[in-house]
């Protein structure tokens, strides 16, 4: 079996889809967010304000390193894992790279349905948040694009469209 790992924007559905895949296949889940903190035991907003953009990249390429070597497992990046060193072609070697891709507007909803604390848009409006990700999504395409898989995302709202996106996943990876 191969390393499947979930890329893409914030607000994607990276976590809540890596974790139905994982049910799904009966194979471990990490999150490198949840990963990071759990290893520094500090939350990433405080990793962030204490080290910056800039050292949340190096604490972050670390962990990934040691968690893209575990055999067999579902592994969700955050948003901006695949833009900084070569993470990308690292992740292309590890395994099964699926890019989430969705609309500004599919993100901005799944972030404000999300209601969790993300450095990059902390103090940000409803109406800052599309050119927000527009801007910062046309920056990290490129990479994202690089991906072997890529699956369109639209709102996901309810249990079944998550199983079913998962199913989707797990066919691309397959062939």
């Amino acid at each position: 079996m191969k390393r499947i790992i979930l890329i893409g924007f914030m607000g994607a559905g990276k976590t809540t889809l890596g974790k139905a895949l994982a049910r799904m296949l009966g194979r471990p889940f990490y999150d490198l967010d949840q990963y990071i903190e759990g290893r520094l035991h500090k939350t990433i907003p405080e990793i962030f304000a204490e080290r910056g953009e800039a050292g949340f990249r190096e604490v972050e390429k670390t962990m990934l390193h040691e968690v893209a070597e575990f055999e067999d497992v579902i592994l969700s990046c955050g948003g901006g894992t695949p833009c900084y060193s070569d993470n990308m072609d690292y992740l292309n070697r590890q395994g099964e790279t699926v890019f989430l891709n969705a609309s500004p507007e599919v993100l901005k909803e799944h972030l404000l349905m999300g209601g969790s604390q993300r450095p990059l848009i902390q103090g940000k409006s409803p109406d800052e948040l599309i050119p927000f990700i527009r801007e910062t999504l046309s920056k990290r395409l490129p990479f994202y694009e690089k991906a072997k898989h890529t699956i369109d995302i639209r709102v996901i709202e309810t249990q079944e469209e998550i199983i079913n996106y998962a199913r989707l996943i797990n066919e691309k990876v397959a062939n």
